[in-house]
């Protein structure tokens, strides 16, 4: 088993003293799961070198509820320095812990291109992306009032809708190698009253860009209840070809590797044997479960 969504900081820490210690307890709480390999993926909006790249985007949606939120939040998380970052993350490889270096791209409407070329300038391992926010509504912040209310003021069938069209427009943007929680616009327990049409059109994005497809246990401990995907949207991606990597989405030792051995059931129900790993932006398959 592999483990590609991993962070070094918790969401209450704006800043990080990198420890190899850290990602040493990591790897072995990993092991206890059957789970060999991990991908540390720090989110994108973390750095400084991003602020500088894509700006204060939230100004560009007109007035929002949503907008000072969303200024705060940069002002307190884009303080690290990403090649910082990277240069630890390659020496915890290069120390021989089994793990890759990676990031967790944030999609920037219209600004994918600004995001690759920065990117472009590192050694990255793996990519994986995602959508955590609409213009500035940051949907999953499931513990922030205010960007809850939102979802009761919203149309849900609307949200959904919006939530795909930037998945679609993340997948063609060809910027990373694996979709991270690719319906997490579930989170709060709102689902579209037909997510099915949505679910296609989610899983035919994915195909079409080759990207994989993260199969991700942080569901579970959501009040939505379910893993991502959810089983039929993971029945399309199958039926498409999609390749798979496995997932904790873990900001702690205490959730690396969570529930591996039920990723690995619902995949290989559906006839996976074979998970993406990733070494220098390239796929090369690995055997979904770990052989001793």
């Amino acid at each position: 088993m592999i483990d590609y969504h991993l962070h070094l900081w918790s969401h209450e820490d704006s800043s990080v003293d990198y420890r190899l210690d850290q990602v040493a307890a990591y790897c072995e709480e990993a092991a206890r799961h059957g789970v060999n390999e991990l991908a540390l993926t720090e989110h994108l909006y973390r750095f400084v070198e991003m602020r500088a790249t894509v700006g204060d985007f939230w100004t560009r949606w007109g007035h929002e509820p949503t907008a000072p939120l969303m200024a705060e939040y940069f002002d307190f998380h884009a303080r690290n320095s990403l090649e910082a970052y990277v240069s630890f993350a390659q020496r915890a490889k290069s120390e021989g812990l089994p793990v890759k270096v990676g990031l967790e791209v944030d999609y920037y409407r219209d600004q994918m291109d600004d995001v690759a070329g920065l990117l472009r300038q590192y050694p990255f391992d793996v990519l994986i992306g995602s959508v955590h926010w609409l213009n500035t509504w940051q949907f999953d912040d499931i513990d922030n009032a205010l960007h809850m209310a939102e979802w009761r003021t919203r149309d849900v069938d609307q949200s959904w809708a919006d939530y795909t069209l930037a998945l679609e427009e993340l997948a063609a943007a060809r910027v990373v190698d694996v979709l991270a929680h690719p319906d997490v616009i579930k989170v709060a327990s709102f689902v579209a009253s037909d997510p099915e049409p949505l679910w296609d059109r989610m899983a035919a994005a994915a195909a079409a860009a080759d990207v994989s497809v993260e199969c991700s246990s942080a569901g579970w401990f959501k009040p939505v209840g379910e893993q991502y995907p959810a089983e039929g949207f993971l029945d399309r991606l199958v039926a498409r070809g999609v390749t798979f990597t496995t997932a904790s989405d873990a900001h702690g030792r205490e959730r690396v590797g969570s529930r591996a051995e039920d990723l690995a059931d619902l995949l290989e129900a559906r006839g996976v044997q074979q998970l993406a790993s990733y070494e220098g932006r390239q796929r090369v398959m690995v055997p979904l479960r770990a052989t001793s």
